[in-house]
C-alpha cells in the first residue's frame, strides 16, 4: 500500500489532532502517501482532498478539535453517496482509508471496506461508548474539563447553600455524568443506563440537610433529561432552592490531556500498519493498557456496556 487517506468525522473531540498527526507520520517514516480528506465524509464526496506532508500535522498535538474539520453527511449513507466517494478515492489513487470518529464514521468505515477500500476505524469520541475499546480518545479530557467546571460550581453551591443540577453531554451513553460524579463528589448522579427514582433522591436530599449539609451537587446526563427539567422536578418535589448550569459544547474543546494525547498517538500509529499489513474493516483500541484491534463490524453489532458498579460506588460513597 502506497497511498492512504485520513478523515474525521461526526462530532469532534480533543486528542483527533494528535491521532492525525500520528497517522501522517507514522505512514511517512514506511514511505507511504497520506491524503486529508477536510470535511470528513462530505469531504471525501466532493473531493476535498489533499496531500499532506510531515509539516502539515506541525504544532497540532496540543490543539483541540481536529483539523481536516468534520461534518454529519446524510448522504454517505445512501449507495449513491458511498459511490461518489469511492470514485473520489479511485481518482486519487488512494488504497486505503483511516476513519476517526464514533459509531457513525464506523458505518461509513464498513460500508467502504465491504466495496473493496479497506478502513480501519479508530475511536474518537467524548463519549466513550464505542464497543470494543476501553477509552475512547477524548473522554479524558472532556472529563477533565466537566470536574474543573464542577469544581467552581461547588465553590458557588456552598457559598450560597444550594442545590446545582450539571447537565453534561452522554445522549446514549452515562460514561462522562458517572465518572465525572465520582471524581468530583457529587451527590447524585443521573445515567441513561438507569431509570432514577425522584422520591429516593429527594430523601437523600433531605437527609443530607437534616445532618447539616448546606448543599449538594446533581450530574444529569442528557440522555436521562434536560437539566432546566429535572430541576422543576426537584423543585416540585423538595422545594429546594435549586440553580442549574447546562456545560453544552465547552466538554468538546481544549487541549488535549496528555493521556488523550499518548491514546491517540498508539491508535493512530496500529490504525497505519494494519493497512499497510493488508488490514482493512479493523478497529482499533484499548484493553488492559494494551492496543488492540478487532472486526469494525463487531463493533457496530455490540453494545456498550458502561460499569454499573461504579454507580453502587457513587451512591455509598455520597451518603
Amino acid at each position: 500500500m502506497k497511498k492512504i487517506g485520513v478523515l474525521t468525522s461526526g462530532g469532534d473531540s480533543p486528542g483527533m489532532n494528535p491521532a492525525i498527526r500520528a497517522v501522517v507520520r507514522k505512514a511517512i517514516y514506511h514511505n507511504v502517501e497520506v491524503y486529508g480528506i477536510y470535511g470528513g465524509y462530505t469531504g471525501l464526496i466532493s473531493g476535498n482532498i489533499k496531500k499532506l506532508e510531515l509539516g502539515s500535522v506541525g504544532d497540532i498535538i496540543h490543539r483541540g478539535g481536529t483539523m481536516l474539520h468534520t461534518a454529519r453527511c446524510p448522504e454517505f449513507k445512501t449507495p449513491e453517496g458511498q459511490q461518489k466517494g469511492i470514485e473520489q478515492l479511485k481518482a486519487h489513487g488512494i488504497e486505503g482509508l483511516v476513519v476517526i470518529g464514533g459509531d457513525g464514521s464506523y458505518r461509513g468505515a464498513r460500508a467502504l471496506t465491504q466495496q473493496g477500500y479497506p478502513c480501519v476505524g479508530v475511536p474518537g469520541t467524548i463519549d466513550n461508548d464505542i464497543p470494543g475499546t476501553e477509552l475512547t480518545i477524548g473522554f479524558d479530557t472532556a472529563l477533565n474539563t466537566v470536574i474543573d467546571a464542577l469544581d467552581k460550581i461547588r465553590d458557588t453551591a456552598t457559598s450560597h447553600e444550594r442545590t446545582f443540577v450539571i447537565e453534561v453531554m452522554g445522549r446514549d451513553a452515562g460514561d462522562i455524568a458517572l465518572y465525572a460524579g465520582l471524581a468530583g463528589g457529587a451527590e447524585t448522579i443521573l445515567i441513561p443506563e438507569e431509570n432514577f427514582d425522584m422520591a429516593e433522591i429527594a430523601e437523600r436530599l433531605r437527609k443530607g440537610q437534616e445532618r447539616g449539609k448546606k448543599h449538594s451537587i446533581i450530574i444529569v446526563a442528557e440522555g436521562v433529561c434536560g437539566g432546566n427539567e429535572f430541576a422543576k422536578q426537584l423543585k416540585e418535589a423538595t422545594n429546594f432552592d435549586t440553580r442549574v448550569s447546562v456545560l453544552g459544547h465547552i466538554q468538546r474543546g481544549g487541549s488535549p490531556t496528555a493521556a488523550d494525547r499518548v491514546l491517540a498517538s498508539r491508535l493512530g500509529a496500529r490504525a497505519v500498519e494494519l493497512l499497510i499489513e493488508g488490514k482493512g474493516g479493523r478497529a482499533v483500541g484499548m484493553e488492559s493498557n494494551r492496543v488492540v484491534d478487532y472486526d469494525i463490524v463487531e463493533a457496530l453489532e455490540r453494545k456498550h456496556v458502561l460499569d454499573l458498579d461504579l454507580v453502587k460506588l457513587s451512591k455509598e460513597l455520597s451518603i
